[in-house]
C-alpha cells in the first residue's frame, strides 16, 4: 500500500505553539509520510537579538520592507534556521516519539534555485536605487531522489530556507510556502497544507470568520495582502501538480473550517461541481481519510447524517425506516494521479471514472432522493477497495445490513451488472538447497516453481475452464543453505466454481520444497433479472428510451464481499464510465455520461421505495 505524501508549511509562530507538531504525529500514526517546510521569520529575530546584530532591511518601491540579505549576510541567516527554528522544531516532534531529519535546503544541494534579478529599493533619501547583491531566488530544482530515501527512513523530514544557487555563490534565500510548493510538485505529493494564523484565506481582513472556502486559479489574489499574497501565489504554484492544496489556520492544518482550499479547475456547470471536486482530492488506498472528511462537510452543509465510521468509511444517510437500500461506493484509487482537469465536455484525473464518478452520483441522488417514513438510504463509501484487504466492504457487510444494494462500479450508464466473477488468489512458495545451478539435472528455485504454479493452473483450469489466470508476482531470495522463488497465481473465478474444491486442488500440490498458500478466496455472485431491485432500473432505462445490456463482469467487486455473508440480498452495480478506461493514464469521465447516470439512478432509487410491501422481492 503507498504511504500519502503530506507536504506542510509552518512558520516559527505555527510551531512556537505546539499544536502542529500533534498534528503531523497524528498523520504520521496513519502511516503518512511528512515533510515540513519551517518558515523562519520568528526564529531569525531572536537568533539576531541572541547575537546583537541589526538586521538589515530593504524598502522597496510600494513602501514594503523586506529583509536585505547581501552575501556577507547568509551566513547568519543560515544560523538562525540551523540554531534557533530547526532545532526547536524537531524538539517538539521527538517529544512526540517521532524521528526527524532537518536541514536547510542548501546542504547538499538538496534544493536548487535561481538567483531573482537585481532589486529596485529606495535609499534612506527615497532615491530609487538597484540592489544586485541581495541573495535572493526562487527554488527550481528538488533532489528527490535522496529526499524521497530520506521520507522512507524518517517519520519527519523538515527543511528550511535558504537553497542552493545554481550558478554557485552564497545561498539564496526563497520564500518558505514557494518553498512549500516546489518541493510538493517535485515529490509528486498527494496533500499541501500552508498553514497560517488566521483561518485560510480572509475575503475581510477585520472578520476573522470571512474565509474564502474554495478559491479557483485566479481567485485568491483579490483577496491577499501582506504575506498572504506569498501564500497565494504558492498555492496556485502547487495546482500545477497533482497535490490537493489548502491554506489552514489559525495555526492548525486539522481544522476543515479554517481552510480555504484551491481547486485546480473550475467546474463548467454547477451541476458538475461534487464531481469536479472529489477526483481532484487525490484517495489512493490507505489514504481516503481527506475526502471522506470533506465528503462529510459536504453532506452536512445539505442537511444530511454523514459521519466517518471506525475502519474509516464514509456513511451518509437520510431516512431512519426499517426499509434499508445501501447504495456502495468507494473512496480509494489505485496510485499515481495527475492534475484534474476539463478537456471539453470530459473530466479527466484519477479515479474519474472507478469509482468517484459513481459515489459522487450516490450522494447526489442521496440528497434529493423521495424518502418515505418507513425508508432509509444509505451511502458508503467504501476504503480499500482496490487491494486485496476490502476493509471497508467487509465493515459494510458486518454492520449494515440492506434489503437491497446498488454497487458504485462503472457499468456505463446504459449497462446494468448483475454479478462479478470471484477470486482465488495464492501464495506459491518453492524451495531448495542451495547449489550450482548449472550442474548435472540442477533445478533451481525459479525452475521449481514455474513448474509447480503450472500445474496449479492446468489442475483450477479443468475444473473451472471459465476462469481467467494470472501471475502476478514473483520474487527470489538467495539464502545460505536455501534459495526460495515466491509467486502469486491469481484467477478469476465464475460465479458457480466450486472454491472448496479449487482450495483442495491447489492445497494438493504442497510438498517437500513446496508451499501452497490460500491468499483470498471469495466466490463470484450473479443475480438474475426477475428480481424487484432489477425491474425498477428496467422501469428506469424504458422511462429514458434506453435498451439496456445485462453483464456479468469477469472483475471482482465488493459485491463479492457482501455475498460471502448476505443471502436473499438483491445486488446489482450500476454507476457511470466506460470500465476499460480503469486504472489507465487515459482515465476519463463525460459530462453527459455521468449526467444520464445520475438521472437514471435517482428514477431506480424512487421507484424501489414506491413499491408496495410485499413486491421488492
Amino acid at each position: 500500500m503507498t504511504r500519502p505524501l503530506y507536504v506542510i508549511k509552518a512558520g516559527s509562530a505555527t510551531l512556537d505553539r505546539g499544536t502542529v507538531h500533534a498534528e503531523i504525529a497524528a498523520l504520521v500514526a496513519r502511516g503518512a509520510r511528512v515533510l515540513l517546510v519551517t518558515g523562519g521569520a520568528t526564529g531569525i529575530e531572536r537568533h539576531y537579538e541572541a547575537i546583537g546584530r541589526p538586521m538589515p532591511q530593504l524598502r522597496l518601491a510600494n513602501g514594503d520592507e523586506v529583509r536585505y540579505c547581501p552575501p556577507e549576510e547568509m551566513g547568519h541567516l543560515v544560523d538562525a534556521y540551523e540554531r534557533v527554528t530547526l532545532p526547536a522544531a524537531e524538539a517538539g516532534l521527538r517529544e512526540l516519539g517521532l524521528s526527524v531529519f532537518t536541514s536547510v535546503a542548501a546542504r547538499g544541494g538538496l534544493v536548487t534555485g535561481r538567483a531573482n534579478r537585481p532589486l529596485k529599493a529606495l535609499s534612506a533619501e527615497d532615491r530609487p536605487i538597484v540592489v544586485r547583491d541581495h541573495r535572493a531566488g526562487v527554488p527550481d530544482e528538488v533532489d528527490t531522489v535522496r529526499l524521497r530515501a530520506l521520507l522512507e527512513t524518517y517519520d519527519v523530514v523538515a527543511l528550511s530556507a535558504p537553497v542552493a544557487d545554481r550558478d554557485g555563490g552564497a545561498p539564496l534565500n526563497v520564500d518558505a510556502d514557494v518553498l512549500a510548493a516546489v518541493l510538493s510538485n517535485a515529490l509528486g505529493a498527494d496533500h499541501l497544507r500552508l498553514v497560517t494564523g488566521t483561518a485560510g484565506l480572509l475575503t475581510d481582513p477585520a472578520d476573522p470568520a470571512s474565509t474564502l472556502t474554495d478559491a479557483y486559479p485566479g481567485d485568491g489574489a483579490r483577496y491577499a495582502g501582506g504575506r498572504m499574497r506569498q501564500k497565494v501565489r504558492a498555492a496556485e504554484i502547487a495546482l500545477k501538480g497533482s497535490a490537493d492544496v489548502a491554506i489552514t489556520g489559525p495555526h492548525t492544518l486539522r481544522d476543515p473550517s479554517g481552510w480555504t482550499r484551491f481547486w485546480p479547475v473550475r467546474e463548467p456547470a454547477a451541476d458538475l461541481g461534487l464531481l469536479t471536486k472529489v477526483v481532484a482530492v487525490p484517495s489512493v488506498s490507505g489514504d481516503e481519510e481527506e475526502l471522506a472528511s470533506f465528503l462529510v462537510a459536504w453532506c452536512r452543509e445539505r442537511g444530511m447524517e454523514a459521519r466517518i465510521d471506525e475502519v474509516g468509511n464514509l456513511v451518509a444517510t437520510r431516512g431512519d425506516g426499517p426499509r434499508r437500500l445501501l447504495l456502495l461506493g468507494h473512496l480509494d484509487t489505485v496510485p499515481h494521479h495527475w492534475t484534474t482537469e476539463w478537456r471539453e465536455d470530459e473530466l479527466w484525473g484519477r479515479g474519474s471514472v472507478d469509482a468517484k464518478g459513481s459515489l459522487a452520483g450516490f450522494l447526489e441522488v442521496l440528497a434529493h432522493a423521495d424518502i418515505p417514513e418507513d425508508g432509509q438510504l444509505v451511502v458508503v463509501g467504501a476504503v480499500e477497495e482496490e487491494i486485496s484487504s476490502s476493509k471497508g466492504a467487509f465493515h459494510a457487510r458486518d454492520h449494515y445490513p440492506a434489503e437491497a444494494v446498488v454497487i458504485g462500479e462503472p457499468s456505463g450508464s446504459q449497462t446494468l451488472t448483475l454479478g462479478y466473477f470471484g477470486l482465488f488468489k495464492l501464495k506459491v512458495t518453492a524451495s531448495v538447497s542451495s547449489g550450482h545451478s548449472a550442474g548435472m539435472d540442477a533445478t533451481s528455485a525459479p525452475d521449481r516453481l514455474i513448474d509447480v504454479l503450472g500445474a496449479i493452473r492446468e489442475s483450477v483450469l479443468k475444473e473451472a475452464p471459465d476462469a481467467l489466470s494470472a501471475v502476478i508476482d514473483i520474487t527470489c531470495e538467495t539464502g545460505r543453505d536455501r534459495h526460495r522463488a515466491v509467486g502469486t497465481l491469481n484467477f478469476r473465478v465464475p460465479p458457480a466454481a466450486d472454491l472448496d474444491l479449487l482450495r483442495t486442488l491447489a492445497l494438493g500440490h504442497a510438498g517437500e520444497e513446496v508451499s501452497v498458500e490460500v491468499l483470498r478466496a471469495t466466490p463470484g455472485h450473479a443475480g438474475g433479472r426477475s428480481g424487484s431491485l432489477v425491474k425498477v432500473f428496467n422501469r428506469a432505462f424504458a422511462e429514458a428510451g434506453i435498451r439496456p445490456r445485462y453483464v456479468v463482469k469477469k472483475g471482482t467487486s465488493d459485491m463479492n464481499t457482501l455475498a460471502t455473508t448476505w443471502r436473499g440480498v438483491q445486488m446489482v452495480a450500476y454507476g457511470p464510465g466506460d470500465s476499460s478506461l480503469d486504472h489507465t493514464d487515459e482515465e476519463r469521465i463525460g459530462s453527459m455520461e455521468y449526467r444520464s447516470a445520475r438521472s437514471l439512478l435517482a428514477d431506480a432509487v424512487n421507484r424501489w421505495f414506491a413499491l408496495p410491501e410485499g413486491s421488492r422481492r
